[in-house]
């Protein structure tokens, strides 16, 4: 019998964060079975598989209902905080396969029986979006530009392509409507995987509130989501709504689902250059749902 340690990733205060399926021995999991975990409970699902060669020490496989996805950071970082644990990791720093490239993850042991664990993101490339793709987006979230701020709306990518929407307050954020069929036609339209709309909470904290829509994962809406986060968080950098340095950056979503997540990105930089970021957050045993 498979085993599957449902936790939730990204939680805020010890509340929160998006539930994610985890099976930490998938090595003899066939793909349908992977797929059909990630059916059964509706969330983007984890899978550990043992390395292919000396160059990693993982293989990670991530399912979502709809299909296979090359990352998912929330799902990455659940299965690091199951293997730690359960006792599987030999070292705090972890060597990962997946197939969007390599992964590191870095896991604090401080506490071993709820550790802190963050992953290794490249440098995200941010690119505004024209006047046309603009009009796609706001029609799809059913808003104009004037409640926007005065700031493009832009595409970035760490590992997959979020399309960036500066809300003009959170009120606005979270009063936002989407609809499946037409999210999913809009992202198909701009080469996006989902619509991030952000605000600010606390610009001097480096504290934004965000969403995500995502284009073909079955479910409305993510109550936390890693990877639209670091991508975020360049495109904070670039608008000069962030200073360029190594300070955490909070992001907060999922409040409209009254499941409110706190996800952490520190951007790296080489002299003024940046290199990457690093993305974490906590993670907790979901008990009542175990199998």
């Amino acid at each position: 019998m498979t085993e599957i340690k449902l936790v939730n990733v990204f939680t805020h205060m010890g509340a929160g964060g998006n539930p994610c399926p985890i099976v930490a021995r998938a090595s003899a999991l066939p793909t349908d079975d992977m797929q059909g975990i990630a059916r059964h409970f509706g969330h983007e699902s984890g899978f550990v598989l043992a390395a292919a060669g000396p160059d990693a020490d993982y293989i990670f496989r991530f399912w979502v209902p709809r299909h296979e996805m090359e990352m998912c950071g929330h799902a990455t970082i659940g299965a690091l905080w199951a293997l730690a644990t359960a006792g599987h990791l030999r070292t705090e720093q972890v060597r990962i396969d997946t197939r969007s490239g390599p992964v590191t993850g870095f896991v604090d042991m401080a506490r071993p029986d709820d550790p802190y664990v963050e992953i290794t993101q490249p440098v995200g490339k941010v690119v505004d979006l024209s006047r046309e793709e603009e009009g796609m987006v706001l029609a799809a979230l059913h808003i104009s530009r004037a409640d926007l701020l005065d700031l493009p709306i832009q595409n970035a990518v760490t590992s997959r392509v979020k399309t960036l929407i500066p809300m003009k307050t959170i009120d606005l954020l979270n009063n936002l409507t989407s609809n499946m069929l037409t999210t999913e036609q809009c992202c198909e339209n701009i080469g996006s995987t989902g619509l991030y709309p952000y605000a600010i909470n606390h610009q001097g904290g480096r504290r934004f509130e965000a969403r995500q829509f995502p284009k073909s994962s079955g479910y409305p809406e993510d109550a936390a989501t890693g990877i639209a986060a670091a991508a975020l968080a360049f495109g904070l950098l670039k608008n000069g709504l962030v200073k360029a340095d190594s300070e955490r950056i909070t992001v907060l979503q999922g409040r409209a689902m009254n499941s409110l997540s706190e996800i952490g990105i520190r951007l790296g930089f080489a002299g003024d250059r940046p290199v990457g970021c690093l993305l974490g957050g906590s993670v907790k045993l979901d008990r009542s749902h175990q199998w």
